[in-house]
């Protein structure tokens, strides 16, 4: 046989084995109806390349290590105590200045599955009955703390916690699958993300539990468009769907004068812009293009917005969302989704944040490019000079000082 013709019935072979996946070793292998789509990607060249080459966010400040198990969202109360925030067993914890503290919780499940344990992974399998808050934000004027449960859906509790009540779990007759943040205005209106209409955080199937590496090849991988930005009327009880066919959408924040709110979508890696007042008042924008997979937005006193990136862009994973059918080929290959992960994330975990301006123009980048102290970072809440970085993968909260 030819060396071509040897090289030909390879790469057959190897077509045959990812059309059957004989042995279920693929990265999709239980996700017999994953399909790929099309990224809406900006051209590569306009993908910022700015970067912190002092890698400033090692000289942040680990606190509370092994206290708090994936602390996604930092918030202050307005009387500015805190931070409060979300962590993986379903509680929202707050910090008193001395020790946690227990403060709300949208599961009444507290039963010993809920329990404290090692590491944020260790609650997978029970995450959608103990609850998974991501999202805080709290009402400046009622002190009320509103919460997005990733499972459960929209939540509130007064200022003295508790069991919080339930506002919204489905709009539509399409319940809320992925529920991931928010942001409240002045006039009793909470905007909200679904990141997705079709996948979870996890699911479980044959008694295994399958997540974090799960949820990129659902919802990354496949770059599927059922997300939804949402908008919950606190006096009306109404619900409306602002933006559809939006592929992962994250983070929301209102811009400091009202007038539109930015919200980040994931798989392109981008802020759009949704106008609130105006001649524009409805429409949508691409506000920026940003470095990498975005994760929550907050705007700070200035009106400029912190972005929490999980993790650059790099080339392989711009090429795989440009072309899914190779994307899928690739994903069928005897590769475990640990490593697809690691390939989609340019080989290991790293951290970066970027500010922009209210106009989006790229302001600060802040890194830790090679992931020595702060890396998957969530969230970015800048508060006295200091920003507070909260991750939902992390054991712990990272505190960087602006000063």
């Amino acid at each position: 046989m030819t060396p071509i013709g040897f090289l030909g019935l390879l790469f057959l072979l190897l077509a045959l084995y990812c059309g059957i996946d004989p042995f279920k070793h693929s990265a999709i292998s239980e996700f017999p109806d994953f399909e790929s789509y099309k990224v809406d990607l900006p051209p590569w060249e306009l993908v910022p390349t700015d970067r912190d080459k002092d890698n400033l966010l090692q000289k942040s400040e680990i606190k509370f290590l092994n206290q708090v198990q994936g602390p996604e969202s930092m918030a202050f109360d307005p009387l500015g105590r805190g931070p409060y925030t979300g962590v993986a067993d379903g509680r929202v914890l707050f910090w008193d200045g001395q020790n946690w503290k227990d403060f709300a919780y949208a599961s009444s499940n507290r039963s010993e599955i809920c329990n404290p344990k090692p590491s944020p992974q260790s609650y997978l399998p029970n995450e959608h009955i103990c609850g998974r808050p991501l999202g805080l934000r709290f009402d400046k004027n009622t002190g009320d703390l509103y919460i997005a449960d990733a499972y459960l859906g929209l939540f509130k509790v007064g200022p003295e916690g508790g069991l919080a009540t339930p506002l919204v779990t489905e709009v539509d007759g399409v319940p809320l699958r992925f529920t991931n943040d928010l942001d409240i205005d002045d006039e009793g209106n909470i905007y909200f993300t679904d990141s997705s209409s079709k996948f979870q955080r996890s699911f479980e199937t044959a008694g295994s539990v399958y997540w974090k590496e799960d949820v990129e090849i659902s919802l990354v991988f496949s770059s599927e468009n059922s997300g939804r930005l949402l908008k919950y009327n606190l006096y009306t009880k109404e619900t409306a769907v602002l933006v559809r066919n939006l592929q992962f959408p994250n983070g929301v924040s209102l811009s400091k004068d009202g007038s539109f709110l930015i919200f980040c979508e994931g798989c392109p890696g981008r802020l759009l812009k949704y106008w609130l007042k105006g001649e524009k008042a409805g429409s949508t924008e691409v506000f920026a293009i940003l470095p990498g997979f975005p994760d929550n937005v907050r705007t700070n006193k200035e009106g400029e917005f912190w972005v929490a990136i999980h993790c650059r862009r790099f080339t392989y994973a711009h090429i795989m969302g440009l072309y899914p059918k190779l994307r899928k080929f690739i994903l069928k290959l005897p590769i475990s989704a640990k490593i697809q992960y690691l390939l989609q994330i340019g080989g290991k975990l790293h951290g970066i944040v970027v500010k922009y301006s209210p106009d989006g123009k790229l302001l600060q980048v802040l890194e830790d490019s090679e992931g020595k102290v702060v890396k998957a970072v969530s969230e970015v809440e800048e508060r006295d000079g200091k920003l507070w970085l909260g991750s939902v993968l992390m054991p712990f909260v990272a505190v960087y000082n602006l000063a």
